[in-house]
This record gives structure tokens, sequence and C-alpha cells, in this order.
């Protein structure tokens, strides 16, 4: 079912495509380029993200674990910022939160991360001990 398993997709890692991408592109196509270009196995519920050549439409597609989900954006003013990436990537690792910034139309060039505590453990959600327990 999936109601079950959309928390999973908040512990999925995130991928975007560097390239442009054909939105005609369903299941079947979307799934080839991960094959091809991500060399990432789609099965392990990783969440990969692709945008047109206009920039103005995004897909992400996404394992359940019984299934293959495609969501989809069209904005109807603007566009997506594709992520800065060196010309020889094709394709970057991003966490939720630059996600969020991407679909929100926020310029991730100019965000500043802060200081933050970040686990050993890429999947850990425990929280770090104070020092005085």
């Amino acid at each position: 079912m999936m109601h079950n398993s959309l928390p999973a997709v908040a512990s999925a890692r995130v991928y975007v495509y560097c390239g442009p991408v054909d939105m005609r592109r369903s299941f079947d196509g979307l799934m080839s380029i991960v094959q091809s270009e991500f060399d990432r196995d789609i099965f392990l519920g990783d969440l990969f993200v692709f945008i047109n050549k206009r920039a103005d439409r995004l897909k992400a597609l996404w394992w359940d674990g019984d299934g293959l989900a495609i969501f989809m954006k069209r904005l109807e003013s603007g566009t997506f910022q594709r992520p800065l990436a060196k010309e020889s990537d094709r394709h970057l690792a991003m966490d939720r939160v630059q996600l969020g910034l991407l679909l929100s139309g926020i310029e991730l060039s100019t965000v500043r991360r802060r200081k933050r505590y970040q686990s050993n453990h890429s999947h850990s959600t425990a929280a770090p001990r104070d020092a005085g327990s």
C-alpha cells in the first residue's frame, strides 16, 4: 500500500540529473536514464529528479517498495534553477532541504547553511546525547 511507504521517501537519497530531459519520458524512459547515467539501482528507494530544457517542468521517479511512482511539477511562471555542477557531472546528490528549496524557487547558489550536528550514520535519526546525561 502506498500510504505505508510514504515515510520511506523522507529518508531517500535524492539525485538530480544535470542534463535536460524530455518530459514525454515516462517510467521506462526515466528508469533507463537512472540505469545508464546514475549507475544506481532504482529499487533501493532513492529519488531521482529530472528537469526539462526550458526548466519549467520537473519529474521525480521513486520506487516505493512495490512499484514506481512519478511526481511532476509544471510551473505556470518562472523556472527551476538547476543545481550548479561541473561540466563532467552527470548527476548530483542533494538532501531533502535542497530539494524543497529547488521546488520552492529559492536560489540555491545564494543559500548558506549554518553549522548543524551531523551524525556519522547517514540514515541515523538519533539525537546527540547531552554531555550532562
